[in-house]
């Protein structure tokens, strides 16, 4: 069974050798929109949390404003990370499915009825395991990004196994963020793959 939260990215390998100098500047106002939009996202995520507690359902407008929190940084840090090249649009959608344009696609699909009233109680418990997993896992994309910054200086390629391993963790932050924001009850699986 697939999980119900997936991201993808369709850029090439190929990165101009000056983009890694630069690109973290350029995204300067997509990081401070992701911040604020995370700010907001908390506020909702307890929101939320109430609704599902009382009434075993989260309301779609909820959802829906969740998925952009979630699918904005994502392509926030994809382009500050310069993994791919068109710079990302001021895009707010609020919707689940990935409304396409941009090469990194999150995919979202919100539990929206029949909620588990318990996991969702106690969701500040389970994330323990999985919080502890993607800190590690964030901690060793930490240090693939640096020689990969390198690596693009100098041949203007990401390594392709480097790369795929800051995507993974990008897919597993943004399924570990879906389960935080309590879109949906499914544990996110321990990979990055």
């Amino acid at each position: 069974m697939e999980y119900p939260v997936n991201l993808e990215l369709d850029a090439p390998l190929e990165v101009a050798n000056w983009r890694p100098l630069v690109h973290w500047l350029l995204a300067i106002p997509h990081v401070l929109i992701s911040y604020v939009l995370g700010n907001v996202g908390s506020v909702v995520a307890l929101i939320s949390w109430f609704a599902i507690v009382f009434t075993g359902r989260l309301p779609e407008g909820l959802a829906n404003f969740q998925c952009l929190v979630i699918r904005y940084p994502a392509r926030a840090y994809s382009y500050a990370l310069w993994q791919r090249e068109p710079y990302p649009a001021f895009d707010f959608s609020m919707t689940g499915p990935d409304p396409g344009g941009d090469p990194l696609r999150v995919d979202i699909q919100p539990q929206l009825e029949n909620r588990n009233r318990l996991t969702v109680g106690l969701r500040f418990l389970w994330l323990i395991p999985i919080m502890l997993f993607a800190f590690v896992v964030y901690l060793a994309a930490a240090v693939v990004v640096f020689l990969a910054f390198f690596a693009v200086l100098f041949t203007g390629r990401w390594p392709e196994g480097m790369r795929r391993f800051v995507v993974g963790t990008g897919r597993l932050s943004v399924r570990v963020s879906a389960y935080c924001y309590l879109l949906v009850d499914e544990y996110p699986p321990f990979t990055v793959s």
